[in-house]
């Protein structure tokens, strides 16, 4: 992998562990590896072996793809339409005029 490849990684998991509200020391302590690992992989330093990505993509709840490729698998997909079918009906409008509203910004 390339340095640019190791940063983009590391941005995507410095990204969802805080969309998650995880410091580095608690997934640190979930992944069962140092907060300084943590800090090398967010930072792009430090390539990350295999089962620390399949750890890693339990905690944070997405797919290897996502975090190695940046690419959202149906898997990741069918997660969030789980989490949507929870919404009450109102929530589930206000998520629906967002996700338009997003659409609209990518045209």
């Amino acid at each position: 992998m390339t340095s640019d490849e190791l940063k983009l990684i590391g941005e995507r998991i410095c990204s969802r562990r805080k969309q998650l509200r995880y410091t580095q020391e608690r997934l640190a302590e979930e992944m069962n590896v140092s907060i300084q690992m943590v800090s090398n992989l967010e930072r792009g330093n430090k390539a990350i072996k295999i089962e620390n990505l399949i750890k890693l993509s339990d905690i944070l709840g997405v797919s290897t793809d996502y975090i190695l490729l940046g690419r959202n698998t149906a898997g990741d997909v069918m997660n969030v339409a789980d989490k949507l079918s929870q919404l009450s009906d109102d929530n589930l409008r206000l998520v629906e005029h967002m996700i338009d509203f997003c659409i609209g910004r990518q045209s």
